[in-house]
């Protein structure tokens, strides 16, 4: 086939649907990134490493930068961690936030280094409603935000006398008395978490956070285990809420490296519409009228665009069943079937190539495809091919 004409790839004129508008709330920032109601949801993560080994800490974090992570946090449970914040703070590349438990000296520390914020557990410091004073004013001084992170396995001893275990209202009513202190001292740049290893107890606790007050919330599922069963529970509690259009900054908690919650982050806000999609790779399950293995076909296809940043579509089908409808729904696509594939590149057929010739074909003509498309940063097209 000789030069290809250009294809319209035709950019909707609205932004594409979402379940719900975002619930208003007050805005802060988190170094140079926005949370709150008039910014785009972001996504966190934390790294694995000792604080303490400047080194490794930072090249975990430019791992998640370039995975697309916006705010990063980092335990600093001794005083050599403490140490290390003002370098990590200064030489990372997005904002840092200090993971503060049991030492109120450190929150002192971490605004001192300079993080972006600083996360406080309100449950494990010792005499913290005593300190909140001191630490709105430090706080204030240095521009560094707050989140105060409220889990249900560290409730302060008077509201688990009261509710006996870690409800949902345990944990708001912690949380609202903690908002009710810094906002005594008229200190507002904090966000708030209600973190449970129950989605439903979860959910429940950040639908009745949300009735209270226009708190900026962040989302997480605390200790939800490992990547196939964290993803899930994860996907199910963000999914309902942010339905709602309830949260404004998400941390998935897996125990897998950092990457992969940044990864099933960005998923899960693409999925509704709440951060622009980059590649997506639309398979078919296979089934018994698949005359292709579309597992490898998938796979390959995917891998060949390993680092694509534009929002293209790519659908990979097995039959003549599905497979032609939705390769012209997507902007480029195979419909494969007899040991050949027929190639859609914006709902038309452009050619037939054998079986042997898909994955390359299609590589081929997403690469073309990227050429005319914005990254969805809005920076340079730049495609990685492995």
């Amino acid at each position: 086939m000789g030069a290809m004409t250009a294809v319209g790839l035709g950019m909707p004129a609205l932004p594409p649907p979402v379940l719900a508008p975002r619930r208003k709330t007050r805005q802060i920032k988190v170094g140079s990134v926005g949370v709150g109601s008039d910014s785009p949801i972001s996504v966190q993560s934390m790294t694995t490493t000792l604080t303490s080994d400047v080194n490794a800490t930072l090249q975990q974090i430019a791992e998640l930068t370039a995975t697309g992570c916006d705010i990063v946090r980092v335990a600093c449970p001794s005083q050599d961690d403490a140490d290390a914040l003002p370098a990590i703070a200064q030489k990372s590349q997005i904002p840092v936030i200090a993971d503060i438990h049991f030492q109120p000296k450190y929150v002192f520390a971490a605004i001192d280094a300079g993080c972006a914020a600083v996360r406080v557990n309100p449950g494990n410091i010792r005499k913290f409603d005593d300190q909140v004073k001191e630490i709105a004013r430090a706080a204030k001084d240095r521009g560094t935000s707050i989140r105060i992170g409220v889990n249900a396995g560290s409730l302060d001893k008077r509201i688990m006398d009261k509710y006996g275990k870690a409800t949902p209202e345990a944990l708001v009513e912690s949380a609202v008395w903690e908002a009710s202190l810094f906002e005594e001292h008229d200190f507002h740049d904090f966000k708030i978490s209600v973190k449970h290893n129950d989605p439903v107890v979860m959910v429940r606790a950040y639908e009745l956070l949300a009735e209270a007050g226009d708190w900026p919330l962040h989302l997480g599922v605390t200790e939800a285990g490992p990547a196939f069963q964290g993803t899930i529970k994860s996907s199910v509690a963000f999914g309902h809420l942010l339905s709602k259009g309830i949260g404004d900054t998400i941390r998935v908690s897996l125990s897998a490296p950092p990457v992969e919650e940044v990864k099933v982050g960005l998923q899960i806000l693409e999925s509704l519409n709440l951060k622009p999609r980059r590649l997506e790779i639309v398979s078919c399950p296979s089934c018994g009228r698949a005359q292709v293995d579309v597992y490898k076909l998938a796979e390959e296809v995917t891998a060949g665009l390993e680092g694509m940043e534009v929002p293209l579509r790519v659908a990979v089908m097995g039959c003549v069943v599905n497979g032609p409808g939705e390769a012209r729904e997507a902007d480029l696509g195979v419909a494969s079937g007899n040991g050949k594939g027929q190639i859609f590149v914006k709902g038309e057929v452009i050619k037939t190539v054998p079986e042997s010739q898909i994955v390359e074909t299609l590589i081929e003509e997403a690469l073309r495809l990227a050429e005319g498309m914005e990254p969805v940063d809005g920076s340079e097209a730049s495609v990685t091919v492995s």
